[in-house]
């Protein structure tokens, strides 16, 4: 009998990130719990976490590859499927150029270091311009902005809720979601204290959601127009003269264009069009100009809107503005320990972020960040015509069911030349692939976490070696993103695998050391990347990302500092401190300043304000999280599926009523794009004229190998989200305030 052992390993499933310890006997985990000595999370666990247990087990996750032949998906070799890749594809770059093959990068990537690391090596290497990501349904409206104004894609402030005195969330529900661009484990219990020392927190949103229930106050809003309340909150610190920058106002620019162009939002203009009364919005902008630490934070129901940079530019010029940036709890900027852009190079200046180089083909929707919005693929798929993509690789993501209009993309993808998705489930858009490539489960290899710690509540680091060894014969992420690396760079189906690595580290090291600052500038490369031995892969990145970081060894100048090997000295992770005030050092304007009026989005002010005058009668559809879901990849894990039916459409008793719905009752409800039906919930949480619906499921097609989820498929919203309606300064699909219409569906 084998014995019992105890591992640590990091949550992987959502952005807390937290550390749990694992019971294994042989190859099975037996329980899961939180880690106790986590320097992070100190013992936090979610249902989430303890779930990944069963999705380490579960049957219906792939464990070899599977080539499409008949019709069907078919067990498959690795040399087999790499082959048949290289056969699929090769005809048609060679025919078309690169721009036929579609690349989509989905969610699960963010929280695997093989993805996160190798996905940038493979995209470097094959230059083309058809690349879509699940940031479009999500977060690059927040990126938009903070890069404009500080330089960095990634330098988003974050609430430094353990000092915070006040706090106001929009469109965010972190007691559900365990906080986004916002990496903050256990909320419910920080909220706790935060109100024990007297803070104050302010939820506000169209629903009385988990956080408004637990909230001082619940500001209920007409879906997709937080951007007007924030400028009208905007608009009274100006009016008022409770603008007091602090000392942030050396390092600011723009704020006397940003109070000229605010002008026209007054709390008592937009006030009926929000629906929240003027005096509300006055009041919360003078409770945010005199708390002492305060802070205003927008998440997801703010960036899916057509005015998602908007809302989130207009969070931070609040912050700002209220002398509440930079500053103990307020808004503050995480000082990761590794791969943090704005910890390298010349402090306080650089080159800013470049957008907008380049358009879609068919609808002209612009770039951003290299990338071209999501809702665009089905188009790109089916228009003919130079540039036409004729082949889709697809690396950890379903944007059959995350992406807008859902249907048309289904059919766009089953119309393509050839298809690869390296996935770990035959799902709805994997069904569609030629061939698919599976990864190892999260349990079967190392962690560290590259993208969360720069959205911390606090400053750490923390790896975690493997809980199990891989199975004889199987690939890690990695080295499949470098095997199709091979294939897409003209090497075959059996490039050198060894050899990509090296060259990618190779690449690295000499960029560090020919810098003209840093840690190692100057320094020999070949003594470094001897440094680096034996490690390969992610480890061998993570070593060097760490050693040449803000708290790094600078590979022998510091001996204190921060390595891979001091991160496994100390299995529980390393505490870095609490958030510390960091401008003008964290900024990477060309102008060294906080860029306070950047001109693409005070040129959208006037779209904005074109939005006061129009009719608010009629439905709108919102999203929304729970704590047991996380986007379409949880759904198929017994432990997260059981319980109450959690695919409702929520509908105030009112809204109900004149529909002739109860509870329980199937209600038809559609859009411009499309229609589903989906059982009510009644329920006085949600505000009149309001709908929800959860975002991820419909999990009923054909060809899919999800017996869980299948129990219990719930309706694809998507199918209802319009592929047209864009926020044009970032192209993120609009996911909140979707006009529909409901009426009950007769004889059932």
């Amino acid at each position: 009998m084998s014995e019992t052992t105890t591992h640590l390993h990091q949550c992987t499933v959502c952005e807390a990130a937290c550390g749990l310890t694992f019971e294994v006997k042989g190859r099975e985990v037996v329980s899961v719990r939180g880690d106790a000595e986590d320097v992070f999370s100190h013992g936090f666990i979610c249902p989430k976490g303890a779930a990944l247990k069963e999705l380490d087990a579960d049957p219906d996750r792939l464990r070899q590859p599977l080539i499409k032949r008949n019709g069907r998906h078919e067990p498959a070799s690795w040399d087999e499927a790499f082959e048949a890749i290289d056969r699929g594809l090769r005809p048609i770059l060679e025919q078309h150029g690169n721009d036929a093959l579609g690349f989509y990068l989905g969610n699960p990537g963010a929280h695997n270091t093989s993805l996160v690391t190798y996905n940038a090596a493979l995209l470097t290497a094959f230059r083309n311009k058809n690349r879509f990501s699940a940031s479009t349904v999500d977060q690059y409206p927040k990126q938009v902005a903070t890069a404009l104004m500080f330089g960095g894609g990634l330098s988003v402030p974050i609430p430094d809720i353990d000092r915070s005195q006040w706090m106001l969330m929009l469109g965010a529900n972190p007691m559900a979601s365990n906080g986004s661009l916002f990496t903050v484990p256990d909320f419910r219990g920080r909220a706790r204290k935060m109100r024990e020392r007297g803070g104050r927190l302010v939820v506000v949103d169209p629903r009385r959601s988990e956080t408004a229930d637990i909230a001082d106050e619940h500001v209920a809003i007409r879906p997709g127009t937080d951007a007007l309340l924030l400028a009208g909150m905007v608009h009274t610190l100006c009016d008022e003269n409770l603008v007091a920058l602090g000392r942030l106002e050396e390092w600011t620019a723009g704020v006397e264009e940003v109070k000229h162009a605010i002008a026209a939002f007054a709390p008592e203009v937009v006030a009926a069009q929000c629906g929240v009364p003027a005096e509300t919005i006055r009041r919360l902008a003078r409770e945010l100009a005199a708390a002492d630490g305060g802070c205003v934070y927008g998440r997801i129901g703010t960036t899916t809107t057509e005015f998602g940079t908007t809302a989130s530019w207009l969070v931070d010029v609040l912050n700002v503005l209220a002398g509440q940036l930079d500053r103990p709890g307020g808004a503050m900027f995480p000082k990761a320990a590794a791969f943090a852009a704005n910890t390298r190079g010349k402090p306080g200046k650089g080159g800013g972020v470049r957008m907008h180089r380049f358009s879609s083909r068919v609808r002209g929707a612009p770039e951003v960040f290299g990338e071209l919005p999501c809702a665009c693929l089905a188009e790109e798929i089916e228009t003919p015509g130079e540039g036409r993509i004729r082949a889709l690789l697809t690396i950890a993501g379903n944007p059959a069911v995350s992406t807008p209009n859902a249907g048309r993309l289904a059919k766009a993808l089953a119309s393509l030349e050839f298809m690869v998705s390296v996935d770990i489930y035959l799902n709805e858009t994997t069904r569609h692939a030629d061939v698919i490539l599976p990864g190892l489960s999260p349990l079967e290899q190392s962690h560290y976490d590259v993208i969360f710690p720069q959205f911390s509540v606090r400053n750490w680091a923390r790896y975690s070696p493997p809980v199990f060894e891989p199975p004889a014969g199987s690939l890690p992420e990695w080295q499949i993103l470098l095997r199709l690396t091979g294939i897409l760079t003209g090497q075959g189906p059996k490039a050198d695998v060894d050899a990509l690595d090296d060259t990618i580290i190779a690449m690295q090291v000499q960029s560090a050391v020919g810098a003209s600052d840093g840690p190692i500038a100057g320094r020999d490369a070949d003594e470094i990347l001897a440094a680096l031995e034996p490690l390969r892969g992610p480890e061998r990145l993570v070593d060097f990302q760490l050693r040449t970081g803000a708290y790094g060894d600078g590979f022998g100048a510091d001996p204190e500092g921060l390595s891979l090997r001091k991160l496994i000295e100390n299995p529980h992770g390393v505490d870095l401190g609490p958030l510390a005030p960091r401008i003008p050092e964290v900024l990477r304007t060309p102008s060294g300043r906080i860029e306070l009026a950047p001109e693409m989005v005070m040129a959208d002010l006037a779209r904005l304000a074109d939005t006061l005058d129009r009719d608010t009668d009629g439905m709108l559809l919102v999203g929304r999280r729970h704590v047991r879901s996380n986007n379409s990849w949880m759904h198929n894990l017994p432990m997260l599926a059981k319980g109450p039916v959690r695919c409702t459409l929520q509908l105030h008793p009112d809204d109900a009523a004149a529909r002739g719905l109860e509870n329980g009752a199937l209600a038809r409800v559609s859009s411009r794009v499309g229609s589903v039906v989906a059982p009510v919930e009644v329920t006085d949480a949600i505000a009149r004229g309001v709908a929800s619906l959860p975002h991820g499921w419909g999990h009923d097609e054909a060809g899919t190998k999800l017996e869980v989820a299948a129990k219990r498929p719930g309706t694809n919203s998507n199918v209802l989200t319009d592929e047209m309606a864009l926020d044009p300064l970032s192209g993120t699909a609009v996911l909140n305030g979707i006009p529909i219409e409901i009426e009950a569906v007769p004889g059932l």
